[in-house]
């Protein structure tokens, strides 16, 4: 199994304020980009242990999340900035088996959310497709459906586990944080939210051999409105 590694910052835990932790110009930001990668390295080795063959993983986070310098040693990476243009990207993507999503956020709007929005923190007041609101986990849900991924598992605080359960009930999920407000939350420790994903994980590739989780699929035509 080939495995597709959607990475943010903002669901991960210990990261709880935009101001200070996941802005560029935050004065813990270069710890926050440690702490992601900690919980991307749990995630690949709960998919080794599960028996995946290949992780790639995708930076994806504004200015970049990643820590290089601590990366698993047998996860890829994809970034840089400009992103590479989407059909250079499609190529790539497509030639893996599944999707999984690490550090994940709930939608703009959702106020147990922490560091709850929809791509521009500062600007985006919602987006609603086909008359349903959408965030960030929607949106990569369906581009990976379109595609013919299913996404598998999410990790993030619990806003964005019900959020994606809302879209995909059979997914696996790891809370690893409680959002209280935008910018406050009740989180694990560093310990319990790794191993948390690096269980997690292993069972959403072990668990649905028998029913695999589909692709998500809406039917066109497509209406995209977004609030400023």
């Amino acid at each position: 199994m080939r495995v597709l590694m959607m990475t943010d910052l903002e669901g991960v835990a210990g990261v709880v304020t935009f101001e200070h932790d996941s802005y560029e110009t935050g004065k813990y930001y270069e710890e926050s980009k440690r702490l992601l990668t900690a919980e991307v390295n749990a995630a690949v080795e709960g998919l080794l242990a599960a028996g995946a063959t290949e992780v790639l993983v995708l930076d994806m986070h504004g200015p970049g999340g990643i820590w290089f310098p601590d990366l698993h040693p047998a996860a890829k990476l994809m970034h840089g900035r400009p992103l590479a243009p989407q059909a250079v990207r499609d190529s790539v993507y497509k030639t893996y088996d599944v999707s999984v999503m690490i550090g994940q956020h709930a939608m703009a709007g959702v106020t147990d959310g922490d560091l709850a929005h929809t791509q521009s923190s500062r600007a985006i007041d919602s987006y609603t497709l086909n008359g349903k609101p959408i965030g960030e986990i929607g949106q990569w849900a369906l581009y990976c459906g379109a595609l013919g991924l299913p996404l598998i598992f999410l990790s993030g605080d619990h806003a964005a586990c019900a959020e994606v359960q809302d879209l995909i009930p059979s997914i696996t999920t790891a809370a690893v944080k409680q959002g209280l407000s935008r910018n406050s939350a009740i989180t694990l420790s560093k310990e319990a939210s790794r191993e948390l994903i690096r269980t997690q994980i292993r069972l959403a590739v072990e668990l649905p051999q028998a029913e695999p989780v589909p692709p998500l699929v809406w039917d066109p035509p497509y209406v995209l409105e977004k609030r400023f």
